[in-house]
């Protein structure tokens, strides 16, 4: 099968444009077919502050009611996402910014209420792989901002861009020898948060474990590893989490982390 690449690309490198556009250069560079997912940074927050609307954070992840849903589309699939496919333009690459409502690519269902209420948040029910493949057969690659439609509502969801990232490569593998790749700040995964040159070359699920006991895996690194696992699992041909400045390093497996199933 013919290989692709997914990329998500987030933490402070949406926040800083330097960085980001020298992601976007890299990005530009590689061969093959390749799809976009961003975050949102701390922009949606500084927007909601100059537009009166509270932001409320639990365990790092965005509480969504309607006032900050609205901003958050506005952000994501508007500014955030139209400067990315702006300059992916200027550098070669002709990339078609999309969210999950755009030709109905990424469905999903509002989150049910458990003990906490995250609001208008989106557990993904369904990709449509082909729809996103045949833009890819168009020459066009697509950029995925973090925002769902639920199917029956029509109502678009705040949806976190690392599982996002995940679900897309999933549900390509049937179809394409994926390789998945979360870009952020950091060298990789640290065995100590404080020393950025610690990076864990393969981390396999045992590993992870024991630094998760430790505790120096922690907070939002814990999701991000769980989505990159659970790709291996579901037949994504390679998961890498490296630094957005490494990336053309890390494909070529001299930078980053590889995550693993077992020791290679």
């Amino acid at each position: 099968m013919n290989p692709l690449t997914v990329l998500k690309i987030g933490g402070n490198v949406i926040d800083n444009p330097a960085a980001l556009t020298r992601f976007l250069t890299t990005f530009s560079t590689l061969t093959g077919d390749k799809l976009l997912v961003h975050g949102g940074g701390k922009i949606a927050t500084q927007i909601a502050e100059k537009l009166g609307v509270q932001t409320t954070m639990v365990d790092g992840r965005r509480i969504t009611d309607k006032p900050m849903l609205d901003v958050v589309t506005m952000v994501y699939g508007g500014l955030v996402n139209k400067q990315i496919v702006g300059q992916l333009q200027t550098l070669g690459t002709n990339a078609i910014g999309l969210t999950g409502a755009d030709a109905g690519v990424v469905k999903a269902n509002k989150r049910p209420v458990k003990d906490i209420d995250y609001g208008f948040v989106g557990d993904i029910t369904e990709v449509d792989s082909g729809r996103l493949l045949s833009f890819a057969n168009e020459s066009l690659v697509p950029v995925m901002a973090p925002l769902t439609v639920d199917a029956s509502s029509g109502t678009l969801l705040n949806t976190n861009a690392d599982t996002l990232a995940q679900a897309i490569a999933v549900d390509l593998v049937h179809k394409r020898d994926v390789t998945l790749v979360y870009c952020f700040e950091k060298k990789g995964v640290l065995a100590n948060p404080d020393d950025d040159n610690s990076v864990i070359n393969q981390l396999t699920p045992e590993v992870y474990a024991e630094h998760k006991a430790a505790g120096s895996i922690n907070k939002g690194m814990i999701p991000k590893l769980d989505n990159a696992f659970a790709a291996l699992n579901a037949g994504v041909a390679r998961v890498i989490i490296c630094h957005a400045d490494e990336l053309a390093a890390a494909l070529a497996g001299t930078a980053g982390t590889s995550i693993v199933m077992n020791n290679e």
